[in-house]
């Protein structure tokens, strides 16, 4: 057995040195135990045997090297035999990187999003707290990081605090930075880090006073911000109270659109949208070009909810523009429907895809992204009050009707929702376009277009 030793836990270099050396003399990963500092080696293993490569280099892709420069501060414990046999693998066969429903690479990825996760939370999460000393003001900050992510994450803090006087204290590791040179000591505990200072109050009032609501969803903020890091954030303690607030009072505004319709519902739309447009509730913000709200009348009295943008609507900002948008404006024609005169949204708001290659494929939205859109549903909805709200597809029909449902079981009928509207429930038009058979879609289409004129009777008989 060879055994390959590292100096500290996150060391790439010293990873991608040992490993390069390796490969090149042709050591196999079962036969290679790798280890960090001077931790006992395995029982079995015996010391790292020299080796001469036969040959003095080879390549492997950038991708590889950027994936394993994030992996290599995960905590797995086998992250460095799994990098090094995935280093064997691509050596051989380049293509590989790019083969996504390969297991390894998989694993391998999902660890590099989880570092990548942590480093966000440690720039997002950490606060430094002002304490005197014998050399003026310092500002010392304590993190607890899931992964070996401190050292990867100096430059941005030396970057971003250049001007300070700073520490960051951690259970493994510490930093120092005096202005112009940056120190590593060891770890701390929570106990040498201050609690507080009396700039905090003046920062929760300016906190207080740019919060946004529609970039906080409270369940996804606890899922991202575990409660560890709520500590160390003074502001942490005014969001419940906020989130209320603010949510009340966009509440009470659309509730006052009632009273009067014409302006007031319009102004309330406008700013409804203009929150939209911040919208961080859920994940999807991060990749989507921008947020696609619902358009239309305030007044319609007929509502269609669809699923989600797709790669059109995503760069054009404006919902079923797209191939199924032609496709649903057909059908709207010959059903006897102004799309002039209808609303149209989607139950969720920004576009979920998968890259491949140059191409944006389609994601279907999981629940918990469905559920993080009501709130705009619910909104948009009390502000039109439509008639008849019609569901386009499963992930519509569940965010109408706030479980899922099966199309077959539901469609063709009215049922009655709690605020006096009725729903109705059929094909999304994306599904038509899916459809290989030529003679299936057509008969598909024709029923499509049936269940449009049945809720159009249905309109003019309710207004």
């Amino acid at each position: 057995m060879h055994v390959a030793r590292l100096p500290v836990e996150d060391d790439f270099e010293a990873w991608r040195g040992a490993a390069r050396d390796l490969a090149l003399a042709g050591i196999p990963a079962e036969a290679v135990i790798w280890q960090i500092g001077a931790q006992r080696e395995d029982l079995f293993g015996g010391e790292t045997a020299e080796t001469r490569p036969a040959v003095q280099s080879f390549s492997v892709p950038r991708p590889f090297l950027d994936l394993a420069r994030s992996v290599v501060c995960h905590v797995d414990r086998e992250r460095f035999a799994l990098l090094y046999t995935m280093l064997l693998r691509v050596r051989d066969q380049p293509g590989l990187i790019e083969d996504r429903t390969d297991p390894l690479l998989r694993r391998l990825e999902i660890m590099a999003k989880e570092v990548r996760r942590d480093i966000h939370k440690m720039r997002a999460f950490l606060r430094f707290r002002e304490i005197e000393g014998e050399r003026g003001a310092r500002f010392v900050a304590w993190f607890e990081p899931t992964h070996h992510i401190v050292r990867a994450n100096a430059a941005f803090f030396v970057n971003r605090f250049a001007s300070m006087r700073w520490s960051i204290l951690t259970p493994d590791v510490s930093l120092h930075w005096d202005g112009e040179r940056l120190r590593e000591g060891p770890g701390a505990a929570r106990a040498d880090a201050p609690e507080g200072d009396p700039v905090e109050e003046t920062w929760k009032t300016y906190y207080a006073s740019i919060f946004n609501p529609a970039r906080v969803k409270i369940g996804t903020m606890l899922k991202e911000m575990p409660r560890r890091y709520w500590k160390n954030m003074p502001e942490t303690a005014l969001v419940p109270g906020l989130i209320a607030g603010a949510q009340a009072r966009e509440t009470a505004m659309v509730a006052a659109s009632r009273v009067e319709r014409g302006g007031n519902a319009v102004a309330a739309w406008d700013a409804l949208r203009e929150e939209a447009l911040e919208c961080t509730r859920c994940p999807l913000f991060k990749d989507a070009t921008q947020t696609v709200f619902g358009e239309g009348p305030i007044d319609a009295a007929l509502m269609f909810v669809g699923e989600q943008p797709g790669d059109q609507e995503d760069l054009a900002g404006r919902p079923f523009v797209g191939p199924a948008g032609q496709m649903f404006d057909r059908a709207m024609e010959e059903a006897g429907l102004d799309r002039a005169r209808v609303y149209v949204t989607n139950a969720v708001k920004h576009f979920k895809y998968e890259q491949r290659g140059k191409r944006r494929i389609h994601a279907k939205p999981n629940a918990g992204e469905i559920q993080a859109c009501r709130w705009w549903i619910e909104q948009e909805r009390d502000l039109v009050r439509p008639k008849v709200v019609v569901a386009l597809g499963a992930t519509a029909a569940r965010s109408v009707f706030g479980k899922a449902v099966t199309i077959t079981n539901v469609r063709g009928r009215a049922h009655p929702l709690t605020d006096g509207a009725e729903a109705w429930v059929t094909i999304h038009p994306s599904f038509l376009l899916r459809i290989q058979d030529r003679g299936e879609a057509d008969a598909e289409y024709d029923r499509f277009v049936a269940d449009l004129r049945q809720v159009q009777a249905r309109v003019a008989a309710l207004v």
